[in-house]
């Protein structure tokens, strides 16, 4: 199994969309790259720990290529807006992808040259070395799954879901 712990705004967006897929065997929701240990979901909110919402994707390469995985992170939210996704803002969600070796960082590196195929020059992901990883409350993990009725799910989780399965169809559960 591998893991990679990508940072694409609203955590929530990331691990709904990757449990649709055929090959992802968990989504674990969390907190990277910043300063304070065992942060809240409150603090890191507030934006003064340095952390950013962050989903460990855990998956099986056999069934889904590490390529495909970094592709949906690219399809599924904006890497050119600066620390923020819509109308959440702050650090905290920032696009970001932190690497575990340095053969990450290659792929991590050439998904995001693909992506300016889709995106332009304006990328602004930042590839930066994992640092210890906190795992997020747990009434954040699985919460579309948990509260598909929630208003941010229908607005802004909803979508981003439908994006990606409308492009990775072959992938889909």
């Amino acid at each position: 199994m591998t893991s990679f712990i990508l940072g694409g705004g609203c955590f929530w967006c990331l691990d709904s969309t990757y449990m649709q897929f055929n090959g992802v065997s968990d989504v674990e929701v969390g907190y990277m790259g910043g300063s304070v240990q065992n942060p809240t979901y409150e603090q890191v909110c507030e934006g003064h720990t340095g952390h950013a919402e962050v989903a460990r994707v855990i998956f099986d390469e056999s069934v889904v290529p590490a390529e495909v995985i970094l592709d949906m992170f690219f399809t599924l939210h904006d890497p050119t807006q600066l620390n923020r996704q819509g109308m959440d803002i702050g650090t905290q969600y920032r696009s970001a992808m932190f690497y575990e070796n340095d053969e990450q960082k290659a792929q991590f590196e050439a998904a995001r040259d693909r992506a300016i195929e889709l995106w332009g020059d304006g990328i602004v992901t930042d590839i930066v070395p994992a640092t210890e990883f906190f795992m997020g409350e747990e009434y954040h993990q699985d919460f579309f799954a948990k509260n598909p009725n929630q208003g941010y799910c229908n607005a802004v989780v909803l979508p981003k879901m439908q994006k990606v399965r409308a492009k990775f169809t072959q992938y889909i559960r």
